[in-house]
């Protein structure tokens, strides 16, 4: 193919061509998986919010029955002495655990309650005092979620099945959990609000980025898209010479 405008040749290579298209075609497709994870994370900051405007009495309702993110008030009695620490949770750059206690409800499920982070004290062998001050059976609220997960296999540790109390693990699954515990676990957990007490660290956030980074990513694609096919312009086009 060969145009002219005026003193310029527009005269595209083969093997110009092909490159840029194939560079256009996944820069758009990365700005299209960008914009629908945006569109996902929006969804999910969306549930995060709906979940915190009003707190739904659990009764003896099974955890799984109510929605991720749903505020939830549940009553049973903290087992204080068989707790897990779930290691390698980082706040604000500061290494530590998140603190699991089992809670025992009036119809004899048992669900993980996160109590929140606390800090790594300087050595595995010195774990930090998980005690509560409430005795008795407490009428708790929080957030229904999940364990934490681990993004590499390697990272995840089962509890040890013996030894003293607190249990440390890393990114273990419910199953693990319950089978050290010696106790059928509810499978998900409940995220204690910040106000409520025997916490500690609770900050809790939607899952994964905001939903605008996505979509500022997904420009950004669009953009290198745009800028191949201007360039693919510019180098095909060529000034002809006198007299040609």
């Amino acid at each position: 193919m060969r145009l002219s405008f005026g003193r310029r040749h527009f005269s595209p290579s083969p093997g110009l061509t092909i490159l840029l298209l194939v560079l256009c075609v996944v820069f758009v497709a990365l700005g299209r998986w960008q914009w629908r994870r945006g569109n996902l994370h929006a969804a999910e900051h969306a549930q995060f919010e709906r979940g915190a405007r009003e707190v739904l009495a659990l009764g003896s309702r099974p955890l799984a029955q109510v929605a991720d993110e749903q505020r939830v008030s549940v009553t049973g009695t903290y087992d204080a002495a068989h707790q897990f620490l779930i290691d390698n949770m980082s706040y604000r750059d500061l290494d530590g655990y998140q603190v699991l206690t089992p809670l025992e409800r009036p119809g004899g499920q048992v669900v993980l309650v996160d109590r929140g982070w606390v800090p790594f004290l300087g050595s595995r062998a010195n774990l930090p005092d998980l005690s509560i001050k409430t005795a008795g059976a407490v009428t708790i609220s929080g957030r229904v979620g999940n364990l934490p997960s681990a993004g590499l296999a390697s990272g995840r540790a089962p509890p040890p099945a013996a030894g003293p109390w607190p249990r440390v693990t890393s990114f273990p699954s419910m199953a693990q959990l319950s089978t050290v515990l010696g106790r059928q676990l509810e499978p998900r957990v409940i995220l204690l609000d910040p106000q409520a007490p025997d916490g500690y660290v609770r900050d809790w956030h939607p899952p994964g980025i905001p939903a605008m980074q996505n979509f500022a990513y997904a420009f950004e694609w669009w953009c290198f898209a745009i800028a191949a096919v201007v360039l693919w312009v510019a180098l095909s086009t060529q000034k002809a010479q006198a007299g040609g």
